[in-house]
C-alpha cells in the first residue's frame, strides 16, 4: 500500500480528490508541496467562505488548519489516530472572495502522547500571513483505521 505522503505527491498540482474526509474533498485543496517535514495546501476562498464583512470567515480558516494539519499528520503512516484536543487561531489579515490562500503544516513536537503541531496560512505571494494556528492532538492506536486512497 502507498504510503500517505506518495499518494499526496501524485496529487501535486491538483486538487486531492483522493482524500477519504468529505469534508476536505469540500474545501478542495490543490496540493502544493509535501515535503518531510511539512505539507502545503492551496485554497481559493470562495463566496460561501465569507463572513458578513466579505472576507474570509474565521471558521473557515480554523477548519483549514485543522484538516492539514490532520492531513500532516496522516504522512507519518504510523498507523495511529490523533484526536485534536484543542486549536489555538490567531488571525492576521482579511483574504477576500477569488484569493488564493496557502496553507502550510508542521509538527512541531511528537511526544509519547501528545502531538503539537501547527499551520500558518498566507496570500497566495506569502507576503501577508492571513492566520496561524497550532494543536495538541491526541495519540491513540489506530485498530482498523480506514486507509488513504
Amino acid at each position: 500500500m502507498p504510503k500517505h505522503s506518495e499518494i499526496l505527491r501524485s496529487f501535486i498540482g491538483k486538487a486531492f480528490t483522493a482524500s477519504p474526509s468529505p469534508f476536505m474533498r469540500w474545501l478542495n485543496p490543490i496540493i502544493e508541496d509535501v515535503g518531510h517535514e511539512y505539507l502545503e495546501f492551496r485554497y481559493t476562498v470562495r463566496q460561501e467562505w465569507l463572513n458578513p464583512m466579505g472576507t474570509l470567515h474565521g471558521g473557515v480558516s480554523a477548519a483549514i488548519i485543522d484538516d492539514i494539519i490532520g492531513a500532516r499528520l496522516a504522512c507519518l503512516d504510523d498507523l495511529r489516530i490523533y484526536i485534536t484536543i484543542n486549536n489555538t487561531i490567531e488571525y492576521f489579515a482579511p483574504a477576500i472572495e477569488g484569493d488564493d490562500i496557502i496553507a502550510k503544516s508542521f509538527i512541531i513536537k511528537k511526544g509519547k502522547q501528545i502531538v503539537n503541531a501547527g499551520c500558518e496560512i498566507w496570500n497566495a505571494e506569502k507576503t501577508r500571513l492571513i492566520a496561524k494556528g497550532a494543536s495538541n492532538l491526541l495519540i491513540k492506536e489506530a485498530g482498523n483505521m480506514k486507509a488513504l486512497g
